[in-house]
């Protein structure tokens, strides 16, 4: 008797009794090729039309995403990674890693330990991760400061993975810039990512109140502010072990 490929249960029938894998797959057909394409398109819809709702109503279409419409959004995953994605492959054309990124910042190299640089172009190699763990440090301070709203933890997660996407493609963009141009803009980039997501946390829950504004660039800064201790701590603790 033939068995299951994926949990070696007795087959008896088309489908397995057991997790329910099918007892053979159909082979590639010209149908099969069409309908990845199709998906594939559906996809680059959905990243379009979030892209564009993330630009012009980012508080709004998050709450929308949440409680209304979920069928046009891409994902708040997977829209981080395939921005990271772009980021990425931006960074290595024009060569972006942590000596440039430092330069810019008036920071000394020379300064940083090797298991500091190295987590630091970690970060740059590997933004989609890199924006995931952030993300879950602002939605802690963001629940923290907006605990009231009645929005957990994971729901203010999924704002943040969208907010993370756009600030991602504003970097690639500049990034781009200044290639092209040899122009610094790496602190203009900082400046207009922060102003993004300020006002999108802001509007998220309510533009009309002020202070959310100072909550929501509060919640931005200490995010990031404890990814970076995160990391220092690792490099200390590292370079201890190796000394």
């Amino acid at each position: 008797m033939n068995t299951c490929k994926n949990c070696n249960t007795p087959l008896d029938g088309n489908f397995c009794s057991n997790c329910g894998k099918p007892a053979n797959l159909k082979r590639i057909n010209g149908r099969y090729i069409f309908r990845e394409i199709a998906n594939f398109f559906y996809a680059e819809k959905g990243w379009l039309y979030t892209t564009k709702k993330m630009f012009m109503t980012p508080g709004e279409s998050v709450r929308q995403y949440l409680t209304e419409e979920r069928g046009r959004y891409i994902k708040p995953v997977t829209f981080v990674i395939i921005t990271s994605l772009i980021y990425t492959v931006i960074c290595h054309f024009f060569q972006i890693d942590t000596q440039t990124f430092n330069a810019q910042l008036s920071v000394e190299t020379e300064q940083l330990s090797p298991t500091q640089t190295v987590l630091t172009n970690w970060v740059i190699d590997n933004n989609g991760y890199a924006s995931i763990i952030i993300g879950f440090l602002m939605a802690f301070w963001i629940k923290l400061f907006f605990r009231k709203s009645g929005y957990n933890l994971f729901e203010i997660f999924v704002l943040i993975c969208y907010l993370s996407g756009i600030a991602t493609l504003i970097s690639s963009v500049f990034f781009i810039i200044q290639g092209v141009t040899n122009i610094k803009l790496i602190i203009t980039t900082l400046l207009i990512v922060t102003t993004y997501n300020t006002l999108a946390i802001a509007h998220f829950f309510d533009k009309k109140k002020v202070g959310n504004y100072i909550k929501g660039l509060l919640s931005f800064f200490l995010g990031a502010i404890t990814f970076g201790f995160i990391i220092e701590f690792i490099a200390v603790f590292v370079d201890a072990i190796m000394k």
